[in-house]
């Protein structure tokens, strides 16, 4: 933590209040905050999904949506410049020159038909002038900054084809192109593994000691606020009820709902699994090589091995974790698990060999096999309602009679995952990320299936409903006998969820066994690695440091 520079603050926001309209009438999502960042300080807004973080941040650069959302009253001074009522050439100005933002979910705010190197080059382009040379160069070294493998190899990569932590290193890497003055981080290693967390904690604290940059720091994450802020304001409901240097309101909260974010942590164990419980599937020698092709001919020089020869088997009411980096090849495998992604290797789902299934074969299957996806945003149609997200599946298995019961099945699911039935006929963008996922959630667990593959299912929400989610999942497990597989670099998360756990690496698993043993006895240098970034995050920022 640097501390701030000057007494001059370079961020000044008073009275700020944010209003939107929903249904006719006017919400207040913001009601009169106060809070301001000075030179080169590290201020962390923190709160619960739908506290207000990110719309307060939003305003400062007016990215709300108008005229849904609203100002009607407050003052937002930049450098000692009032942006609240600022035309667009002057906000033009300031965007990405003097303040930058790395926005929560990377999938939606990359372009998927544009590669990695036309993006941040074009930001290099517009506001640096530089040349095509010049801009390459540069686009190189900001990758290599933030961590990305391969860099080079990246360069020609479009954003479906990088890992959920790959995406969002290449938003990193987009924002810090022009050296702003402040960088706006809405939750920026919520989809990061807890290496390379660390690795881009470390990053940004160096940068900020050369460039005496300052950053607004959004997260739910407790552990990475005492890590890399001088100042904290905690959000609830729209307002902020406490404020002060990081130790002092962590060593002694004084507001009660600090004190609940304190506590809120995953905890507690799996139900233990049925004695004799059958098989649900069973993956042997699982292969997902993707061909590389080059010259004219596009002939294959080479394979991307991105799953090499995984074996894996899930009983009825028992969780497998899957747990490593980014691009180790989780989610691929969860895919292939599911027939949604081409494999090589033997799959059987309840006794049924599925790996040579066509999609007529597999769809009498498909209500029995869910998955929930990493990023709600992309996973959710914007142009249906909840109750159309959450009741789709329903329809197109036929599971309600009518449709009073389509009603009652669907407000119950949003009942189960911490939703207001009332708000069913909503839509995605009217919710925080956090509630988005919990929509998603429920989706998947509407239908009843006998398998869920669950992609990082809690990485967008906030502490305090990670447990409200582990306990959920929990419960439906020992209700229902489902059986999940649990993909996530959390590990705290991981070992309140897990019976079992598979640790990946390079698309091979480099260890496998009961939890309890992976968690206290490793036997892999990599596990041990990642156990140590996961629960001593401070050891690990300092041998990046060194490095």
């Amino acid at each position: 933590m640097t501390g701030p520079m000057t007494d001059k603050p370079l961020l000044q926001v008073h009275n700020l209040s944010v209003d939107f309209a929903v249904q006719g009438r006017r919400v207040q999502a913001v009601k009169h905050i106060a809070f301001e960042i000075g030179q080169g300080e590290t201020v962390a807004l923190v709160g619960e999904s739908g506290s207000g973080k990110s719309v307060s941040a939003l305003s400062i650069l007016q990215l709300l949506p108008y005229p849904t959302a609203q100002h009607p009253g407050g003052s937002i001074r930049f450098d000692g410049v009032e942006l609240l009522g600022q035309d667009q050439a002057a906000l033009r100005r300031v965007r990405g020159n003097d303040i930058s933002i790395i926005f929560q979910e990377p999938m939606t705010s990359l372009n998927p038909l544009h590669t990695v190197e036309k993006q941040i080059g074009e930001i290099l382009f517009v506001h640096r002038g530089l040349t095509r040379d010049a801009a390459r160069l540069r686009t190189l070294e900001l990758l290599r900054q933030v961590g990305l493998d391969r860099a080079e190899e990246r360069l020609a990569s479009y954003t479906p084809q990088l890992s959920g932590g790959q995406r969002q290193r290449g938003m990193i890497a987009m924002a810090l192109a022009n050296e702003p003055k402040l960088l706006i981080a809405d939750e920026p290693t919520t989809a990061l593994d807890v290496t390379i967390q660390a690795q881009i904690l470390a990053l940004l604290k160096k940068l900020q000691r050369e460039t005496g940059m300052s950053m607004l720091f959004i997260t739910h994450d407790l552990g990475v606020v005492r890590k890399i802020a001088d100042r904290v304001y905690v959000m609830t409901q729209g307002e902020v009820v406490e404020e002060g240097p990081v130790a002092s309101v962590f060593d002694d909260p004084q507001h009660a709902y600090t004190r609940k974010l304190m506590g809120a942590v995953p905890k507690g164990a799996p139900p233990p699994v049925p004695d004799g419980a059958p098989l649900v599937l069973e993956g042997r020698d699982i292969r997902v090589w993707f061909p590389v092709k080059r010259g004219l001919l596009r002939r294959t020089v080479g394979h991307v091995k991105a799953v090499d020869g995984v074996d894996l088997d899930i009983r009825q009411g028992e969780t497998l974790g899957l747990v490593g980096e980014s691009g180790s090849g989780k989610t691929t495998l969860g895919l292939a698990l599911l027939r949604l992604e081409r494999s090589q290797g033997a799959i059987r789902f309840k006794g049924q060999d599925i790996a040579g299934q066509g999609n007529a074969g597999m769809r009498p299957l498909r209500r029995e096999m869910q998955i929930v996806f990493q990023d709600p945003f992309s996973a959710l149609s914007p142009r249906l309602s909840v109750a159309e997200i959450v009741g789709e599946g329903l329809s197109v298995h036929r599971l309600a009679d009518n449709a009073a019961e389509r009603e009652r099945m669907i407000c119950q699911a949003l009942e189960e995952v911490g939703l207001d039935p009332a708000w069913r006929h909503r839509y995605p963008h009217e919710f925080s990320g956090g509630q988005r996922q919990r929509i998603a959630i429920a989706r998947a667990m509407v239908l009843k299936p006998r398998l869920v593959v669950l992609d990082e299912p809690t990485s967008a929400l906030d502490m305090s409903v990670q447990g409200q989610i582990v306990d959920l999942l929990r419960g439906l497990q020992e209700r229902h006998r489902l059986a999940y597989l649990f993909i996530s670099h959390d590990l705290r998360v991981v070992r309140a969820m897990a019976h079992r756990v598979i640790v990946l690496r390079n698309g091979k698993a480099v260890e496998t066994g009961p939890a309890e043993a992976i968690f206290e006895t490793p036997r892999e240098a990599y596990t041990k690695a990642l156990l140590k970034a996961a629960f001593d995050l401070e050891a690990v920022e300092g041998d990046v440091l060194k490095t």
